[in-house]
């Protein structure tokens, strides 16, 4: 289906705000972290312009962020439009706290050199949990192919059109129906038993999880739940919280990178990588987001993973 703008009701906002990003922010850049792929049904950049739906604490809602002449105005649609466009600087990253950065960075020329590079990219935080946490648990131990098919098909298996003039933009699924939802539901979407009961618990959760103060409360309730551990709370928190010291330890590449960018070396286990990012802590979790802004990964040896389908089966 094509996307486009067309004459929904409601097409008016029901909440504006104009933001005042820094010289050289980079908006789609920021954004992309809160996408899954140019065909996220949830989440889009279309023309410049970010659409994004969630559920949140006041209903269910779309944020507009569009550039005009040197600002980025928010728009909101929707019952919670107006939560979206209060927490519209967090979602662009305008949030982000960079303190202490510029120091750190300057400690290694790699990270200084990509500091500088990508100085208009921010880490958002968009303060709704449960829609990262679906994605996460998704990405466990396959393929981002393999990822992406299972979360595509969730958000239209459980399809809800989103508020505001941008269609077929979805919202994410609501936890109780996710959480009500038999395993085999995920089956044919790719999901095996495992990570559909790990997701089935979470959604049972995702209240509690969403009033967490802080990512560090996030993260303990977070791994808490069988089936959730250090690297699907790190992917959570540094979207729903834009923590920018999360790091995904018990990744399969994210070792490799780390240890190939800051120290030359081909291979790196969680240890190696934990020791290399030391000095940036604090901000462990963004010097690995600037790595991947920068496309830079350790030498491949060996064939890739082999993408499984458990729906035939």
């Amino acid at each position: 289906m094509a996307w486009q703008s067309v004459g929904v009701t409601p097409t008016d906002p029901v909440a504006t705000r104009e933001l005042r990003p820094p010289p050289g922010y980079r908006l789609a850049a920021t954004v992309h972290a809160l996408t899954f792929s140019p065909y996220d049904p949830c989440a889009r950049i279309a023309a410049g312009t970010f659409w994004l739906a969630l559920r949140t604490p006041a209903g269910p809602a779309t944020l507009c962020l569009r550039p005009a002449a040197g600002a980025l105005v928010a728009e909101g649609y929707g019952p919670g439009g107006g939560w979206l466009v209060e927490r519209a600087d967090a979602i662009a990253g305008l949030r982000d706290d960079l303190t202490g950065f510029a120091e750190l960075a300057a400690g290694h020329p790699v990270v200084a050199r990509l500091a500088a590079a990508h100085q208009g990219l921010r880490m958002p935080a968009t303060g709704v949990v449960f829609p990262r946490v679906l994605r996460a648990i998704f990405e466990q131990k396959v393929t981002g192919k393999e990822a992406y098919r299972a979360y595509a098909a969730t958000v239209r298996h459980f399809g809800e059109a989103a508020p505001g003039p941008l269609q077929p933009l979805l919202l994410p699924p609501e936890p109780a129906a996710v959480a009500a939802a038999p395993y085999w539901v995920f089956h044919p979407f790719g999901v095996e038993q495992r990570r559909a009961d790990t997701l089935r618990r979470a959604a049972a959760l995702a209240d509690r999880l969403q009033r967490c103060a802080d990512a560090a409360e996030a993260t303990r309730r977070l791994t808490a739940v069988p089936g959730i551990g250090p690297w699907t709370a790190a992917e959570v928190v540094r979207v729903a919280y834009g923590d920018p010291d999360a790091v995904s330890v018990g990744d399969y590449h994210v070792p490799n990178t780390v240890a190939w960018a800051l120290a030359g070396e081909a291979r790196g286990d969680d240890a190696r990588m934990l020791e290399l990012l030391e000095p940036f802590r604090g901000h462990r979790g963004r010097v690995c987001v600037l790595l991947a802004a920068a496309g830079i990964h350790a030498p491949r040896y060996g064939p890739r993973a082999s993408i499984r389908s458990f729906a035939r089966f």
